[in-house]
């Protein structure tokens, strides 16, 4: 069995604390993989961050999914406060119960919840998808006590995490891939 997993697609992510973000279209490109799933009556699961982090975006409003991939009353949501979906949540179980072998992820945002959570998929034993483009990534915090060179854009993380991902822990492709007839 196959289903999509979107990660974190909340509304949060759309104010200004974040900074700037790339891939514009991430959002409908995974209401896209959403409307394909649905119609194919496949296994539609959600991801959300509840954050524990004074003055995170991600709580209140801010942790409700975007209206474009809101989860139907089926479709089961995994609730979170790491970066993870599998950590603290019920997701592995389901997974198994429910005998889902391979997953395709989208969500928000590339280099830290998607990518974790690809990474302990591929790890468990799952067959992993990572769709490019309904992902996003936001530019770097620069001049850490490590690095005080200039922040990394935000298509740059980006790109370098899908590339850290690929062909190790899941096959990296775009939404017109997978819905190609």
């Amino acid at each position: 069995m196959h289903a999509l997993l979107l990660i974190d697609i909340q509304k949060g992510f759309d104010t200004p604390f974040w900074g700037t973000r790339n891939n514009p279209n991430a959002e409908d490109n995974a209401a896209k993989l959403l409307a394909h799933w649905r119609n194919n009556n496949a296994p539609v699961l959600h991801a959300r961050h509840i954050s524990i982090e004074e003055g995170s975006p991600l709580v209140d409003m801010g942790a409700q999914f975007k209206d474009q991939v809101a989860p139907q009353a089926n479709e089961p949501i995994f609730e979170k406060s790491v970066n993870s979906a599998f950590i603290g949540t019920d997701l592995l179980q389901h997974l198994q119960q429910e005998k889902i072998q391979k997953l395709t992820i989208c969500g928000l945002t590339t280099p830290h919840c998607v990518s974790t959570t690809t990474r302990m998929a591929a790890n468990l034993g799952f067959q992993v998808d990572l769709i490019a483009d309904a992902c996003a990534a936001f530019t770097s915090n620069a001049n850490t006590s490590f690095d005080t060179g200039p922040a990394l854009d935000a298509e740059t993380i980006h790109r370098t995490a899908l590339a850290h991902l690929h062909q190790e822990f899941a096959t990296v492709r775009n939404t017109s891939d997978v819905l190609a007839p």
